[in-house]
C-alpha cells in the first residue's frame, strides 16, 4: 500500500482556505481575507491569508481571529482571538503548539500535513464561537 503525505506549506495552505470557505455550519461566520495566490514559502514564513469572523445581518462587520502562514513543508497559524481555546483544542487534536508572548497574546498552532488541516478544525470552531470575536 503507497502512502501519500501532503507536506508542501503552500499545499496545506490551500487546503486549509478550502476547509474554511467550504464548512457552512458552525464554521459559516469565518472567511478569508486579504489572500495572496502567489506567495512563496519562506523558511519563517510569508503571508498567505487571514481568517477573518463575520458578523451582522449581512456579513460586513469582520474581526480578524488568524493569519496564515506558509512555509516550505508546513503552515503556521497565527491566532489573535480566543487564544486559550485555541491551544487547548488544537493540542487536544495532536498538533504542536505553542504560545507567543506579545500583548496581546496569541498562540501559534502549526500544521504539518494535510490530513492535519481536518485537526484544526476544532481550533477554528473554538475562535467561531467566541463571543469575544464579536465584531
Amino acid at each position: 500500500m503507497v502512502e501519500e503525505r501532503l507536506t508542501d506549506g503552500r499545499r496545506i495552505a490551500q487546503f486549509l482556505a478550502s476547509e474554511v470557505t467550504g464548512h457552512g455550519d458552525d464554521l459559516g461566520s469565518l472567511v478569508v481575507s486579504d489572500a495572496d495566490p502567489d506567495v512563496e514559502p519562506t523558511p519563517e514564513g510569508a503571508f498567505a491569508y487571514g481568517i477573518e469572523r463575520r458578523a451582522g445581518e449581512d456579513g460586513a462587520t469582520a474581526t480578524r481571529v488568524a493569519s496564515v502562514y506558509v512555509q516550505p513543508d508546513r503552515v503556521r497559524v497565527d491566532f489573535e482571538r480566543a487564544v486559550d481555546d485555541v491551544a487547548d483544542a488544537a493540542s487536544e487534536a495532536g498538533l504542536r503548539v505553542r504560545p507567543k508572548a506579545v500583548d496581546p497574546p496569541r498562540t501559534l498552532v502549526f500544521v504539518e500535513d494535510g490530513a492535519q488541516v481536518k485537526w484544526l478544525l476544532p481550533a477554528l470552531r473554538a475562535v467561531a464561537a467566541d463571543p469575544e470575536t464579536e465584531p
